[in-house]
């Protein structure tokens, strides 16, 4: 399988450079942001597993600024020319930091890093793998719940929480999206966008939408949007 890599850096040669020696890595897949509002867009719109991140961005915009930004977050390697950020890059659980100008054998030693760690995280991810079947122990405040998975339709970013909506309740729980759907089985929870996964056995209808996307109605009256990038990943997956 592809592996989505995205370099983020305002400098075109910079770009090319990296490019040119990650093409040592055929499981990469390498897109590329030219700017910061563009790196912020292509991350929340393809989230790129790895990105390859510049520390100065369109002047006053740094990499940090990025993170605070986006959505969903990638892991991270820093490329640049200052050596002084590393422990703030760090601090923001970057996987590595390399200086420019890139030596091969030490983005060798980055890109390595990151594709180890991410095998042993799928692994656990397998291995930890809820199902439909599963039941969960949910706690909002002083109430608490036992939920078959099967019974909760959708859950709804809200920061670092998600709402569970099982019923006519909507408990929060101290879970990302982002958490949630790495556990979640694919089969049957959907990532229909930045903000919902929805569980396809309480989908009743499916509309076409705005800009290429779908509008799906849930058997409990929510209307979740599904975003055109996703709408794709959703027709295939729904098709014969």
């Amino acid at each position: 399988m592809m592996i989505q890599i995205l370099i983020i850096d305002d400098e075109r040669l910079a770009r090319n450079e990296l490019k040119k020696l990650l093409k040592e890595f055929p499981e990469l897949e390498v897109a590329e942001a030219a700017n910061f509002q563009e790196g912020v867009q292509l991350i929340n719109d393809t989230r790129p597993q790895l990105i390859f991140l510049d520390i100065q961005l369109d002047g006053k915009k740094t990499g940090f600024d990025l993170l605070a930004e986006i959505e969903f977050t990638p892991k991270v390697i820093f490329c640049t020319a200052f050596d002084d950020y590393a422990i703030k890059a760090f601090e923001h659980n970057a996987l590595d930091y390399v200086l420019k100008p890139i030596d091969p054998k030490r983005l060798e030693e980055a890109v390595k890093k990151f594709i180890v760690q991410r095998h042993a995280e799928e692994e656990s991810s397998k291995k930890n793998l809820l199902t439909e079947d599963d039941q969960v122990f949910v706690k909002d405040g002083e109430k608490c719940w036992f939920v078959t998975l099967s019974d909760v339709r959708l859950f709804e970013s809200a920061g670092n929480y998600a709402k569970v909506y099982f019923g006519d309740n909507k408990p929060l729980i101290l879970k990302s999206l982002n958490a949630l759907e790495e556990r979640l089985d694919e089969k049957t929870f959907f990532r229909a966008n930045r903000k919902h996964i929805i569980n396809l056995r309480w989908v009743k209808n499916i509309e076409p939408f705005f800009n290429g996307g779908l509008m799906v109605s849930l058997k409990g009256g929510e209307e979740i949007e599904v975003s055109r990038r996703q709408a794709v990943k959703f027709k295939d997956m729904m098709s014969l």
